[in-house]
C-alpha cells in the first residue's frame, strides 16, 4: 500500500495596505486599468501557482472602510486589524488564514510579478530557512520586493519584537540578525535596483501607468516584468522619479534614533 502524499504547507500571500498614507493618501484606491490599484495588484498576485490564498490586510480605522469595501466588492478576502501595530495586524491575518508559509507584500507595488512570489515560496521550502527575500541587497526594481517566512518565524517576531519600528515594519525583527532565525535570499541576473516601480507619490503612479503602456498589454495579468523590461528598452522611459527607497522605514528608524536615550 503506497503512502499518502505529504500535504504541502498552506501558503498565503498577504498584501498590507492602508488609505492614510502620509505621502500619497488613498493611493491604493487610485485607478489602474479600470481597477483600484490594490485590486489590480491582488489580481496579479493571484497568478502565483503556489499561493493558496491572497488576502488584503488593512486596519480597523474608519479611514480604511473604503479600502475594505473596494477589496470585498471585487471578491477578494480582507482582514482588518491594528492601524499602528502592523506586525500584530499581519500576525493576526496569517492566523486567520491558518497559514504555514506567508508571503509579505505591500499595497504600493502594483506591478508585482507572480513568478517572484512563487520563487520566494520555493526558496523558503527548499532552503529550510525561516525567512527569505530578494531585498538583501536589492537587485530588482523598487516595487518587486518579496519576502516569505514561516508562521513560526512570524509568531516569534510578534512575541519578541519590542521596538516601535519593529511593530510598524513587519519583518524588521526577522532581518535583524538573530542567531536563531535562519535567512536566505536571491538576486536577479543584473542589478536593476535603480528602477522605481513602486507608488509612494503621485509622480510614481504616472510612471507606473507609462510602464504598463510600454509593456503593450491590455490585460491586468497579461504581462510580467520581462514585458516591462522590453518596453523600457523600446521606448524612452527613465528609471522613474528619484525618491528614496523604503522612505517609510528610513523615517521610522530616524525618529527612533532621535528618541533613544543619549549615552
Amino acid at each position: 500500500m503506497s503512502a499518502s502524499p505529504t500535504p504541502h504547507p498552506r501558503r498565503v500571500a498577504i498584501i498590507q495596505a492602508r488609505v492614510s498614507s502620509s505621502r500619497f493618501p488613498r493611493k491604493v484606491l487610485e485607478p489602474l486599468m479600470g481597477l483600484p490599484m490594490i485590486v489590480f495588484m491582488a489580481r496579479r498576485v493571484q497568478q502565483a501557482r503556489l499561493v493558496d490564498q491572497v488576502l488584503v490586510a488593512t486596519s480597523t480605522d474608519a479611514s480604511d472602510d473604503a479600502l475594505a469595501e473596494a477589496v470585498q466588492a471585487h471578491g477578494l478576502a480582507c482582514f482588518r486589524g491594528s492601524l499602528d501595530d502592523v506586525l500584530s495586524r499581519f500576525h493576526d491575518a496569517a492566523l486567520h488564514t491558518k497559514a504555514d508559509h506567508v508571503v509579505r507584500l505591500t499595497g504600493d507595488c502594483p506591478l508585482m510579478d507572480a513568478d517572484l512570489v512563487d520563487r520566494a515560496l520555493l526558496l523558503l521550502a527548499s532552503s529550510g530557512a525561516d525567512y527569505v527575500s530578494n531585498i538583501a541587497p536589492p537587485s530588482y526594481p523598487d516595487g518587486l520586493d518579496v519576502e516569505a517566512f514561516t508562521m513560526a518565524a512570524l509568531h516569534d517576531a510578534w512575541t519578541h519584537a519590542r521596538l516601535q519600528s519593529e511593530r510598524e515594519h513587519v519583518t524588521l525583527y526577522l532581518r535583524a540578525g538573530h542567531a536563531h532565525i535562519k535567512t536566505a535570499g536571491w538576486s536577479g541576473m543584473s542589478d536593476l535596483s535603480s528602477l522605481r516601480w513602486t507608488v509612494d507619490h503621485p509622480d510614481d503612479l504616472a510612471h507606473v501607468k507609462a510602464l504598463i503602456a510600454a509593456a503593450g498589454q491590455d490585460k491586468v495579468t497579461g504581462f510580467d516584468r520581462f514585458d516591462i523590461y522590453r518596453g523600457i528598452e523600446r521606448g524612452s522611459l527613465g528609471a522613474g522619479a528619484q525618491h528614496g527607497r523604503n522612505e517609510g522605514l528610513a523615517k521610522s528608524l530616524a525618529a527612533e534614533a532621535l528618541a533613544a536615550p543619549k549615552p
